[in-house]
């Protein structure tokens, strides 16, 4: 009787012993050195950020750009009165001049809030001839009779 309780204890302290250090390397090797899936994570994550900053700077070059281009089209705005004002050789010429740049400011001025303010719907929808199918009808792109 001695010899089956040996036969069975020893296995089963070896597998205690081998599931014991099995646990533990577990535990302790992922954390000393990172997997490949970690490492491509990392990766991924630092080629994110650096994503997110560029495009910030992509828009906070493109405010300044579009910023500069406003101050830009006034100045030519008041460049062109000035000149108007200043080389018009007769009072009815200097005045129809300015008019006319002021006609075109308010216009391009109207333009841009009129279409600002009245947007096109999405159309999210398939164009289709009169008396065809629409894409969700049962027979949609069939051709003929399959029976």
């Amino acid at each position: 009787m001695e010899q089956t309780l040996m036969a069975w204890l020893l296995p089963a302290l070896t597998l205690l012993v081998g599931i014991t250090i099995g646990f533990i390397a577990a535990r302790l090797l992922p954390n000393a050195v990172p997997s490949r899936t970690q490492r491509q994570l990392d990766e991924l994550q630092e080629r994110f950020d650096t994503y997110q900053s560029e495009v910030i700077t992509h828009f906070n070059t493109t405010a300044s750009l579009v910023k500069k281009l406003t101050q830009s089209y006034a100045e030519i705005q008041e460049h062109l009165s000035e000149g108007a004002s200043r080389l018009a050789l007769d009072e009815l010429t200097r005045q129809r001049l300015l008019a006319t740049l002021q006609n075109e400011e308010n216009l391009g001025n109207h333009e841009r809030l009129s279409s600002a303010m009245t947007p096109e719907a999405p159309k999210d929808y398939a164009p289709k001839l009169a008396n065809a199918p629409g894409m969700l009808d049962e027979q949609f792109g069939l051709k003929g009779d399959r029976h």
